[in-house]
């Protein structure tokens, strides 16, 4: 079966970027990660794609309205027949076109257990701010496919970390992160193998 091709797009230093080129590089999932794209001209991500090969594109959201910048996206995807479009710490909504045009095919991680603590306004430091306050006893991370509603798709993997009674926004945040970094590379490797089907709002696994 040949190698699916993958676009991650970033906005930041592409942690969870790094734990997908780590997998494919140990041959561990079916996939050739064609292209990095970050919509910030600062983002460490593209300096981990140079130094693995791989492509990095900057496409900045600054210069361009909405529209426009989705329309370039879309663009470099479709010239590089992706196949699979990784959202990794990406800080843009994605519009009604590209998401249609790559339905069921994109996927995002979020830190929390949605559908907690997610949807508009809900990213970074804030989601896990929101949970300590709220003084939770479980947390975690979710992969979901993506459709025109933040955070709001057919959920493909949850796992969950306990709280302790002291945990900040900031040590949540990192024990959150490593969990991150085994659930994305996991729904890849799914995806990759093509053992995900979606049914309604349900993610089918097979074996």
């Amino acid at each position: 079966m040949s190698p699916v091709r993958v676009a991650v797009l970033i906005s930041g230093s592409g942690s969870n970027l790094q734990a997908i080129i780590d997998k494919i590089e140990k041959n561990e999932i079916n996939g050739e990660l064609v292209v990095v794209i970050s919509n910030k001209e600062n983002a460490y991500g593209l300096e981990r794609a140079k130094n693995h090969n791989i492509e990095g594109l900057l496409i900045d959201s600054k210069t361009v309205d909405h529209h426009e910048y989705n329309r370039l996206i879309l663009s470099a995807v479709k010239e590089r027949n992706i196949e699979l479009v990784v959202l990794a710490g990406y800080l843009r909504i994605l519009d009604k076109e590209f998401i249609e045009a790559y339905k069921d095919r994109i996927i995002n991680i979020h830190p929390s257990l949605i559908p907690s603590f997610c949807g508009k306004g809900f990213y970074g430091l804030k989601v896990h701010q929101s949970a300590v306050e709220y003084g939770v006893k479980i947390s975690g991370a979710t992969v979901h496919f993506v459709d025109e509603k933040a955070d709001n798709g057919p959920i493909i993997l949850q796992k969950a970390i306990s709280l302790d009674f002291d945990d900040t926004a900031e040590s949540l945040q990192r024990k959150i992160l490593a969990v991150e970094h085994e659930l994305l590379p996991e729904a890849v490797k799914l995806f990759c193998e093509k053992k995900l089907k979606v049914i309604g709002r349900k993610v089918s696994i097979c074996k």
